[in-house]
């Protein structure tokens, strides 16, 4: 999971921008939800079995995930540096297809079940709708947690390294992850709006909440996963 840092938001929030790159609130969101989607289209096709045994039986493991660190490093890197909205949608599809195949090997190969998947995508989906519905309608909430969702992040990442060596305790790091990530994809949809609406804004906040989602996704797999296992 990646967030802007504090000096970048502020960066943002306070660029001068030409009048001409604005773009109405409209298509703005437009812009913004067409290119989550995109990426979440993109994730589905690749969780198909065959393309997921095609790269993992041709690439090395340890190549695999060497460039998968590159191109995601480099994917936000370039999406939220660049101030042209094509350079950043290829910053985008840098973090979208490794991710995608990542998420295509723990769908195909983790071993669940159809319906385990099934039960992962539609809460998902619904959280999703959920929380984008509160990040727009409960603005002044989600302007105080923004340090609150920081910090749980570093206390989640601490909880699944603890839970290495203290297997019992990863479903609940796990739970909490999946609130967190819930609360991150509200938050995101109300910075999103701060923002000057651009189309180059809209691709670089998808970035942010296109990671939200799938770690949502991920959580509630190895939730349910371990649900229908015991």
């Amino acid at each position: 999971m990646y967030n802007l840092s504090a000096e970048t938001r502020q960066k943002r929030l306070s660029a001068v921008v030409d009048p001409n790159k604005e773009i109405s609130l409209r298509a703005y969101n437009l812009i913004l939800t067409g290119t989550v989607l995109y990426g979440l289209v993109i994730n589905a096709i690749l969780c198909r079995e065959s393309i997921v045994t095609a790269v993992f039986s041709t690439l090395n493991p340890i190549v695999f995930f060497i460039a998968y660190f590159i191109c995601v490093i480099a994917g936000v890197f370039i999406a939220h540096k660049s101030e042209n909205p094509l350079v950043s949608f290829l910053g985008y599809n840098l973090i979208v297809l490794p991710v995608g195949l990542c998420v295509g090997a723990a769908v195909t190969m983790g071993g669940y079940s159809p319906s385990v998947v099934w039960h992962a995508f539609v809460t998902t989906a619904g959280v999703t709708v959920i929380m984008v519905a509160a990040g727009l309608l409960f603005p002044q909430f989600f302007a105080k947690i923004g340090s609150i969702l920081f910090f749980g992040l570093i206390g989640v990442l601490f909880g699944f390294l603890i839970s290495i060596f203290l297997p019992g305790v990863n479903l609940a790091i796990t739970i909490l992850s999946a609130g967190l990530f819930s609360l991150y994809i509200g938050y995101d949809v109300y910075r999103s709006q701060q923002f000057p609406h651009t189309v180059d804004n809209a691709i670089d906040c998808a970035v942010d909440l296109y990671l939200d989602i799938i770690n949502l996704f991920l959580n509630l797999l190895r939730i349910f996963g371990k649900s229908s296992d015991s």
